[in-house]
């Protein structure tokens, strides 16, 4: 399927959701000149309204206040929802029911593009000696890689069924600097997550896309020659930052899953009671 509307340079409004969230934080200032008006949501405080900015706290579980949110939208970059490993009823609400009420919005409202903020953990299980696409079977590594996986599913069907574009963000470790030597392999600057979401809103056809959100790194489990349509171009490497990586982290236990397996720590977090 071909897009019959071709996604602009800049926007009318845009949505960003889960705006009071770490990346939402930083991508908040960041996308207000990518449109002429950026719309705000979270469920926590999201402070002052800034010029050109519209203030919508909004339960994503609500599924009408979900459809008055996305009114007017041009492009959503879809951020909200449970970012951490957690019990599954937590997980069901705001990144399964939530996910479905925000595509279900875009649908009747129109919305065209959404980028959805997926997560290397769709593909946790993965050992750290392989290197993988966006093509290899999802294999989850716990309950929220399980709701990204839902969500490209999601995205899959909306755009197969009714032409909505997405563009699957398989996210690293988006911080300051990398903090331990996973993140060697999975670091994303805070400057590349800002190209990397402005090459999924602007790139002209995306269908859907998955690409997976890494900086330049020498170190990469993942390989995406198959996203080189989106036009992104990381421009930040983990590598300046390796020295003092190994120096804080000089042995890692070789039998420890989280040393073994891509999505780390998250292998082997739960059950919960």
């Amino acid at each position: 399927m071909t897009s019959p509307h071709p996604s602009p340079l800049r926007f009318r409004r845009l949505l960003l959701t889960g705006a009071a969230g770490g990346l939402g934080r930083v991508l908040r200032p960041r996308l207000k000149s990518r449109c002429d008006v950026l719309r705000v949501s979270d469920i926590a405080e999201l402070g002052t309204a800034a010029p050109g900015e519209e203030l919508q706290p909004v339960r994503l579980e609500d599924r009408a206040a979900m459809r008055a949110l996305l009114e007017g939208v041009d492009a959503v970059v879809h951020l909200g929802g449970v970012s951490t490993e957690q019990p599954f009823d937590l997980i069901l609400q705001a990144n399964i029911v939530g996910a479905f009420n925000l595509y279900e919005a875009a649908r009747v409202q129109g919305v065209r593009r959404i980028v959805f903020a997926s997560s290397n953990h769709v593909t946790g299980f993965y050992r750290q000696d392989e290197v993988i696409d966006a093509r290899a079977p999802v294999r989850p590594d716990g309950h929220y890689g399980l709701s990204k996986a839902y969500g490209e599913n999601l995205a899959q069907f909306y755009w197969d069924r009714h032409g909505i574009e997405t563009v699957s963000l398989r996210i690293g470790s988006s911080f300051p600097e990398p903090k331990d030597r996973r993140m060697l392999a999975t670091w994303l600057s805070y400057d590349d997550l800002e190209r990397l979401v402005v090459s999924a809103l602007t790139a002209p056809g995306v269908g859907h896309s998955i690409v997976y959100g890494m900086s330049a790194n020498t170190t990469s489990w993942w390989d995406n020659t198959a996203a080189r349509h989106l036009g992104y171009a990381p421009q930040d490497s983990s590598e300046p930052f390796r020295a003092a990586v190994e120096a804080r982290q000089p042995l890692i236990d070789r039998d420890d899953p989280a040393t073994q397996y891509q999505g780390g720590a998250f292998v082997r977090t739960g059950p919960f009671d």
